[in-house]
This record gives structure tokens, sequence and C-alpha cells, in this order.
């Protein structure tokens, strides 16, 4: 029998409780899904949330709750315990700090779970700090190609080098181990595993549910005021009936110039282009890369559904976007301003934005929160999930891979059964900017109507400096897709090789 937990034991038990209070407001977005100019505020928020959702957000089992145990001893042939044989493993990522105690009875509930597996089947598993943001996807690479005898799991990022290291066998094939089983609710949440697959292989996971992400935030006051009822978009929302159509009506109705001096008062609605770009040709069905069944990488943007979003977008930029008054030598973010002043009616950004530590926290109006609004070619709302990859290095042998992944994904099980589909985001939502249908309905939503996206994987492409920070005011859509069609083509031709 395996000694007492050890000092590094008790420490991760306690971060990961920790972690849970952080769950639900995060966003890397910049970098990994949007590829907007905002990755020194957002990247951390995200990789928060991500982790706390991979170690504590109580992803669900397939079983029904009531039949639900996580308790239940996993046996070797000879009807013993698994037995990892004492492994220090490590989960190493660029953002955990010091452990804190638990804070209420989930987190009690998770740190007892994980003590437990920790003696039951003879490890230790902690989560640490050892690269930063913009490090991971080498040190990665150059762990896996080099090799050692530590006992690491990977937290990554949205990045080409990792598709590099997929593609020249750096990262391990998941869909080899027996001890996972893709179809579980907790990897079905994400759909992570399908984003990194190629073929039959699986290289990366994530467990639990996906953050929200982009949205449409809206000055209640301001709607009140325009004879609009605030409650009637949360109410087209479950309707069904919140449609690009019916988000341009009411942009045209906010709009003011309330002095008749022939300048605009109240515009339509402020944001980080970039951000409502990329929703807005995924809520029309379509995206700038896809990939077909057999895992190759797609060049998508040129289908009708981008082009069509595209052109809408564009359109919207031209009468409702308040960029056209950010003063001379404005900072990039000056829409943040501008929603916080009630110089705009409606806010397009990520769920982050609303929640505790975030800009929207300084926002004296009352303000709702709604997903984006579908395209003509969609019958429902979707939200673009970006979740950092948990990856094993291809450079451990078999028996090293399945321990380590038999271990996490146990770690990233739910703690009880009445936390089987806990959503640890709408617990954190809850403390900051939203109101009760925002938590309840829009963040619920987020969180079960997604996908993801391929573009972040190819190599060389730059989704914000290629193509979407030229779409904005006053652009032309062709025109910007003939400058980059060619390029991005042969990136994608390279991707696939």
């Amino acid at each position: 029998m395996r000694k007492s937990l050890t000092t590094k034991a008790t420490a991760a038990i306690a971060a990961a409780a920790m972690l849970t209070s952080m769950a639900g407001c995060g966003a890397e977005t910049a970098p990994a899904s949007t590829d907007t100019q905002q990755p020194a505020e957002t990247t951390t928020e995200t990789a928060e949330t991500a982790t706390a959702e991979a170690t504590t957000e109580a992803a669900a089992e397939e079983a029904p709750s009531d039949e639900y145990d996580p308790y239940q001893v996993i046996t070797d042939a000879d009807g013993n315990p698994v037995d990892l044989g004492g492994m220090e493993i490590v989960i190493r990522d660029w953002w955990s700090g010091d452990p804190t105690e638990p804070q209420n009875e989930y987190e009690e509930a998770v740190k007892d779970y994980h003590d437990w597996l920790q003696e039951t089947y003879n490890f230790t598993l902690t989560q640490t700090a050892m690269s930063d943001w913009g490090s991971t996807p080498t040190d990665f690479v150059d762990y896996a190609t080099t090799g050692g005898d530590e006992n690491y799991i990977f937290t990554l990022r949205d990045d080409p080098a990792i598709t590099s290291a997929m593609a020249n066998g750096l990262m391990y094939d998941l869909s080899t181990l027996d001890c996972l089983d893709f179809s579980q609710d907790k990897f079905q949440r994400n759909l992570l595993h399908e984003q990194y697959g190629k073929g039959d292989a699986i290289y990366a996971m994530f467990a639990g549910y996906s953050e929200a992400r982009t949205g449409v935030y809206f000055n209640k006051r301001i709607l009140t005021e325009a004879g609009i009822d605030p409650e009637s978009i949360y109410d087209m929302q479950a309707d069904g009936t919140w449609t690009w159509d019916k988000f341009e009506d009411l942009l045209s109705k906010v709009q003011q110039d309330k002095d008749n001096d022939g300048t605009v008062d109240i515009y339509g609605l402020t944001l980080n282009e970039g951000v409502m770009t990329t929703e807005a040709v995924f809520s029309n069905g379509g995206s700038y890369i896809d990939k077909d069944a057999s895992g190759k990488f797609v060049y998508n943007l040129e289908s009708p559904e981008t082009l069509e979003a595209l052109e809408w977008t564009v359109n919207i930029f031209d009468k409702y976007d308040a960029e056209v008054a950010n003063p001379e030598g404005a900072e990039w973010d000056y829409y943040k301003e501008q929603f916080l002043n009630g110089q705009a009616a409606f806010l397009v950004e990520d769920e982050y934005a609303g929640c505790p530590g975030n800009f929207l926290e300084d926002m004296q109006d009352e303000i709702g929160f709604v997903m984006f609004p579908k395209g003509p070619k969609m019958n429902d709302y979707i939200n673009v999930w970006s979740n950092n990859p948990v990856a094993i290095p291809a450079c451990y042998d078999a028996d090293k891979a399945w321990k380590l992944a038999f271990a996490w994904n146990l770690w990233t099980n739910a703690p009880a059964a009445e936390y089987v589909d806990y959503n640890g985001y709408l617990s954190t939502a809850r403390n900051g900017k939203f109101d009760e249908r925002a938590v309840d309905e829009t963040i619920q939503m987020m969180t079960e109507k997604g996908t993801v996206a391929f573009h972040g994987m190819v190599p060389n492409l730059n989704l914000g400096s290629d193509f979407v920070w030229n779409i904005g005011p006053g652009a032309v859509v062709s025109e910007q897709v003939e400058a980059i069609r060619d390029t991005w083509k042969a990136y994608v031709d390279e991707a696939n090789k």
C-alpha cells in the first residue's frame, strides 16, 4: 500500500479546486480563433478557464446520473486496482499559480475525489506553469523530439506548430489507448478531438463543456429609450427568430442623431471588427478553412456561405459601426470605452468581457447578452469554440502513454453523480455583469451549440493580418479575397502534405 498523499499531491488537489472558481470567463480568442488584436488581455483568462474545465469542470459520463459512480474501482487482469507505480504526473501549462483551499461543496467533492484517485491508483498529479504562452508550442515540439524521463501531459494552444507536430509524428495517437472513449459526453461537449483528428487518428483532447465565445451585448437603457423592449431580444433568441435581419432592424432603430446636428450621437454598434467578422461567417454556415472526411484541410474562403457573410458584415460596418467616431490616435480597443459611455447600443464581443475582472465590470447601465444572430443559410445559432488541446508526446512508449491517459481521464471525470452535468462557466458568469436570462439561456446555449474552427491550424496562415483585419468599414470583399486566394491555397496544399 502506498503511503499517505505527499505534499505535492495535496498541492495538486488544492490547485484543481482553486481553478474551479476561475471557470467560465476566459478567452484566448485573439490568437486562437478570431485572430483579433487583443492577445495580451484575453490569453491568460482563457487559459485559466480551460484548465478549470479540464481539471475540475466535472465532465459527464454517458451513464444516467443515478448510475454514475466515479469511485468504482477499475481493476487489472488479476482483479487488483490498476497500479500506476507511483508515477509523478505533471500537466504542463503556462498559467498555474499557487493553490487555494476549496471554497464550496463542489470544490470539496473534487478534492476528495482526486485524493481518492491518487491513493487508489498509486500516482500523484500536479498542474504546473512550465512554459509561457508564446513558447508553449515550441516547448512541446522540443520535448517530443528529444524525449525525457518525465511523465508530462501537455496543455497546448491552437497554433500551426502543433499541426506540424501532428504531421511529423510528435503527438501520440490517443485513439489507440483503450482507456479513452471519445463517444463520452465529456468529449462530445467540445469536439476538440475532431479538430485534432486525421482519419481515424486523434492527437489531442479536452474534457467538459466549451467556454462561451462571441455574442451580442446590448444596453437596455438605450433600447428602452428607443421604444424597444430589451426582453424581446431574449424572446427572439428563445423562439428561433433572432436573425441577421432582426439584428439590423434593431440597429437602424437605435442609431440616433439626438440633437439633429447632422452627427450621430448613439451608434447602433461598436466592436472589434475581427471578432464579429469571424462569428458572422460561422453564423451563416461558412468558414475560412474546412476539413474533409479524410482529415485534409480545405480552402473555404469563397464558399457562398462565407462570401455572403463577409458582404453582410461590411454592410453592417458601413451603416452602424461607431469606429467612424473614434478620435484621432485612439487605441485599437477604443470600442470598449464607447460602449461603457453609452455611445453605442450594441457590442459584439466575447463572453469573457462581462465576467468578473473584465472591462464591462465598469458598465453603469444594465446590459443583456445573446448569441450572435443566425444567417440565412443556418437553421440554428452557432458558437465557435476554442479550447486548449491536451496532448501526450509521441516519444513515450505505449505503456507510459496509456498510464498518463488513464490518470487524466479519471481526473477529469465528475466527482459525484450530482455533478455529472455541472457547468462551472455558468456559476462564474453569475458573478459578472450578466442578467439571469443571459446566464440561464444565452451562456447555457453557447456551451451547447458550437463548432470548431480549423484556420488556426494551417501553418503560415495568419487570419488577422492576412485577411480579417482588412474587413472593416468600406472594405471591398472581392478585392480582399483575390489578394489572399493563391497564398491561402498554397498554405493549405503545403499543410496537407
